[in-house]
């Protein structure tokens, strides 16, 4: 690691003191993203969109400007995240490629299981594990939103373009990697998610 655990998690704190109220509105935002599964035929693009933001957000706002701070390979996560977000309002916006639906499937409980893991979850397992808030991982940062994203996918009505959560999961697992490295055990949840959301989209029919 370029940088070390103190460095790490200071990097949270400049960051959530920057970004203050953001982090309600994009909570705000992937509650209504949720709300909107239950809309028959009128919230898929505006979903994708949700989508898009958070990740065009972890891109710009965390990435580029705070993390590339104390890791240049933040330049190349930060391409990558906005790459996603084009992705998403290509797929999702533009093409109207990516549906959704309620789900009381297998898969409707894991996106479910990751969309509770993400919101809720993740910020009580950092509180046990000693992260204390602003110097924390907050939704909005990367990993519990690519939680949120699988959950979120976990509720397409077709068959998604591989290419939709190709980087999603590859972020799964170089986020994990803070779960051991960083001492973030909340992150072991954006391995599962990474894994267990793949396989099923991916099986998708």
């Amino acid at each position: 690691m370029p940088f070390t655990t103190e460095q790490f998690f200071e990097v949270f704190r400049l960051y959530n003191e920057a970004a203050e109220p953001a982090q309600i509105v994009l909570s705000l935002l992937a509650i209504a993203a949720i709300a909107l599964i239950f809309v028959r035929g009128g919230g898929g693009r505006v979903i994708v969109a949700i989508l898009a933001l958070l990740w065009l957000w972890m891109g710009a706002g965390y990435h580029l400007y705070f993390f590339t701070r104390i890791n240049t390979a933040a330049y190349a996560f930060a391409a990558f995240f906005i790459v996603q977000a084009g992705i998403f309002i290509y797929e999702g916006v533009y093409s109207r490629q990516i549906l959704f639906a309620p789900r009381y499937d297998f898969r409707g409980v894991a996106g479910s299981v990751f969309i509770i893991y993400a919101l809720i979850l993740y910020p009580l397992l950092g509180q046990l594990a000693g992260h204390e808030y602003p110097a924390a991982p907050t939704f909005g940062t990367p990993c519990p939103t690519t939680i949120f994203t699988f959950g979120i996918l976990m509720f397409s009505a077709a068959r998604l373009p591989t290419l939709v959560y190709a980087i999603p999961f590859v972020w799964s697992l170089i986020g994990a990697a803070a779960a051991v490295l960083l001492n973030v055990p909340q992150d072991l949840g954006l391995l599962a998610a990474g894994a267990i959301g793949t396989l099923l989209l991916y099986k998708q029919r």
